[in-house]
């Protein structure tokens, strides 16, 4: 522990009462929680028995890469650090009898559960409005944040509570019936499974001797009661967060789990960490006068011992073109004269519109850039829909698979069939696919149900023979063909053009999948080549924010967790940060604490952007400066618009720009 500040070490080495540790920005609650779990194996408690949660699958990599350091790898054999999405799936798979479920679980994701719901929608009574998808399962997801199960649901006081809540019951048995569960699901459904098998409860209790959770201000309802639960009474854990940098309000997030904890166990102590790491003293000063705007659930006030660093710029632009352009020609100059990287550079903004421009600029001045949370290409609707076709084809019994593509193109294989469908298959303890073949069914649907699944199931039973035995890319050629799957992505694009992408989406995918196939001479199965795939796209996610030398562009919320050396904040205009959104809602300080994320992700200078005009549904209107920069020490801040540049600042302004487009010629 050589290095730690007192807190810090206050922090590692409180074992004999529950700790919630209040860690500002920057000020080394990673390192905090890694050597916490050093800590505990030295102090005699077991890995196996430790368990550490965060929200992102990086901070997870990163914490396990850390503690890796710490101790060797015989006394960290069997210790936990995941999502705490990860965590509950883990639950739900080993408790799945307890559950009434099959062991192959299938996940839904996002657009699993809007198709789901689509199809009751389209397949319910008059009562459900199918324009009103996205309300539905934004609610439903919100519910199940806050811990409200379907009876539950019905009986709240909120418009169209009542129709929602019918939605959500049917929703929840059509899951059980396919063995599936969505992403709010790994969270609810341990959180039911403890409170009604109090053996299982205790078993996991005495798994789990101690739970350290990271970003403690993201948790919801539900995540808080899963903690309640596996800690117990006693309450061996160790919670560290930070109510100032809680920006996820709109994703059931509440700030005010840090105050519950004091309510539900007295024996809590708080250790704040309030010396940053990471930024100078200026751009903490700049933070804490800001976010002294909101009320505090705890007060703190960040300092550090790097020095007090250069002012902050504010820089004016006439409209957005004109801040894209002199920004990015700013990046440009300023690593010239600075001998940096292009990685030392973030643009922030609200939102992901605003990246368009920014990127062009960049463009034009042979600037490298990496947008972080952009689409990855195995997101794309048509290529799931490929890919899932392929999987079945390989696999029979991937559930999945079978779900997402049975009734893509439409078959008029409806949710009522599909939900008897499951409810056999579970009593069976057999796939879908199998269960479609098996005569017992036809004691459970209609004849005509039947013969639309085997119909199904019997073309993929003779591609899957045919790809085996022949030219297997013509093959998944023909199958695509004969189900027209080319039309059916025609009839569900917004124009010709969008549709003429989308299948150029399914050609980008195959030419690939024979790329790999035919690798070295290997001509490999269509079994491994889906295998490789699909491990390429985990990988491919789990780098999607590795940026490399390129400056990065994001919104603020992407930007929690991160730093730079250089950072741009852009778009401060009222209805922007703050959002409109949020001053019709009277909702400033979560937007407050978005601009205090933005500010402390900089480590040496910070530069704020706003415009005095901006083009807004095709006309430009005028732009107040955000009401933040008023609430900013006004003499830490330079405003370079009211004093003019002087000569040599131009000559060297020019020479970068030599410098670069010299660059560009020579690549």
């Amino acid at each position: 522990m050589n290095g730690l500040n007192p807190q810090q070490r206050a922090a590692v080495t409180t074992l004999d009462c529950p700790l919630l540790v209040i860690a500002g920005a920057g000020s080394g609650k990673t390192r905090v929680i890694t050597e916490k779990i050093a800590y505990l194996i030295r102090q005699g408690t077991p890995a196996r028995h430790i368990v550490a949660v965060t929200f992102t699958n990086k901070a997870a990599r990163e914490m396990k890469s850390r503690v890796g350091k710490l101790a060797d790898d015989q006394s960290l054999r069997g210790l936990t650090v995941s999502t705490f999405h990860a965590l509950g799936l883990e639950i739900i798979r080993r408790e799945h009898k307890s559950l009434e479920l099959k062991a192959a679980i299938s996940i839904f994701d996002e657009q699993d559960r809007q198709a789901l719901l689509r199809e009751l929608v389209r397949h319910g009574d008059h009562r459900f409005d199918p324009e009103q998808v996205d309300a539905y399962a934004a609610r439903i997801s919100r519910w199940k944040n806050r811990f409200v199960t379907p009876d539950r649901a019905g009986m709240l006081a909120e418009p169209g509570a009542a129709e929602t809540a019918v939605l959500y019951e049917a929703y929840m048995r059509h899951m059980k019936a396919y063995n599936a569960v969505d992403f709010d699901d790994l969270i609810l459904l341990p959180v039911m499974l403890f409170q009604q098998h109090a053996d299982v409860l205790d078993e996991w209790r005495n798994q789990i001797r101690y739970l350290l959770v990271d970003e403690y201000q993201d948790t919801n309802q539900t995540q808080y009661e899963l903690i309640k639960l596996l800690t117990g009474s006693l309450g061996k854990f160790t919670v560290v967060g930070d109510d100032d940098q809680s920006i996820y309000a709109w994703r059931g997030a509440q700030p005010e789990n840090l105050a519950q904890l004091r309510n539900d166990f007295p024996r809590l102590k708080v250790i704040k960490l309030e010396q940053n790491y990471r930024s100078m003293g200026r751009i903490l000063k700049a933070a804490n006068q800001l976010i002294g705007n909101n009320p505090h659930i705890f007060e703190k006030r960040l300092w550090s011992a790097m020095g007090h660093g250069d002012p902050i710029r504010v820089l004016k632009h006439r409209d957005e073109i004109a801040e894209a352009r002199q920004i990015a020609a700013d990046i440009v100059h300023h690593k010239f004269r600075h001998n940096t990287r292009f990685g030392d550079y973030a643009i922030l903004y609200r939102g992901n519109h605003q990246s368009r421009l920014f990127e062009r600029s960049l463009r034009e001045f042979s600037v490298p850039y990496h947008i972080s949370g952009g689409m990855s290409f195995f997101g794309y609707t048509e290529v799931k829909d490929v890919m899932a076709y392929l999987r079945l084809l390989v696999n029979p019994d991937d559930d999945a698979a079978f779900l997402r593509i049975v009734n893509v193109p439409r078959r008029e294989i409806g949710p009522t069939t599909l939900e008897k469908l499951g409810q056999y298959a579970n009593r069976r303890h057999i796939s879908l696919y199998a269960a479609c073949f098996e005569l017992g069914l036809e004691q459970s649907l209609p004849a005509n149900a039947v013969q639309r699944l085997r119909r199904f199931g019997e073309h993929i039973a003779d591609t899957a023979d045919r790809t085996a035995r022949g030219d297997t890319f013509k093959v998944i050629d023909e199958l695509l063909g004969a189900i027209g799957y080319e039309n059916w992505v025609r009839e569900n694009s917004n124009d010709a053009k969008a549709a003429e992408r989308k299948f150029g989406n399914v050609r980008e995918l195959l030419d690939w999948l024979q790329r790999i196939a035919e690798k070295d001479g290997e001509n490999r199965s269509l079994a491994e080549t889906v295998a490789k795939a699909m491990l390429l796209d985990v990988l491919d996610r789990n780098q999607e924010d590795d940026a490399g030398d390129r400056v990065s562009l994001m919104t603020l919320h992407a930007a929690k967790g991160l730093e730079f050396p250089y950072v741009y904040l852009v778009g401060m205009e009222e209805n922007l940060l703050p959002h409109q959104t949020s001053i019709d809602e009277d909702n400033i300080e979560e937007e407050r604490r978005l601009a205090y994320v933005g500010i402390t992700r900089a480590r040496r200078d910070l530069t704020l952007s706003y415009c005095s005009h901006r083009k807004r549904y095709g006309e430009m209107i005028a732009c107040e400066p955000s009401r933040f920069l008023a609430e900013l020490p006004q003499d830490d801040l330079e405003w370079p618009d009211r004093q003019p540049l002087d000569p040599e600042t131009k000559r060297e302004r020019g020479r970068a720009s030599l410098a670069q487009m010299r660059s560009l010629l020579s690549d």
